[in-house]
């Protein structure tokens, strides 16, 4: 259970990577630019799609 609070840190992480290449290349090549902001907001929806996935599965251990 812990992995997966690891990984859902780490889609953030991406998530700034990607917005950091994105405005890096938004002066050279604005194509290159969308596509690197396209993947750091998919990697901020799959942060809380996780969480709430997470938060799911733990409410449904502790109701057994």
């Amino acid at each position: 259970m812990k992995y997966s609070k690891i990984f859902q840190y780490a889609y953030l992480v991406f998530a700034v990577l990607f917005v950091y290449d994105g405005i890096s290349k938004w002066n050279h090549a604005t194509n290159g630019a969308y596509i690197s902001f396209g993947l750091a907001a998919l990697a901020i929806f799959m942060f809380f799609f996780r969480r709430k996935f997470n938060k799911k599965y733990q409410n449904k251990d502790n109701s057994n």
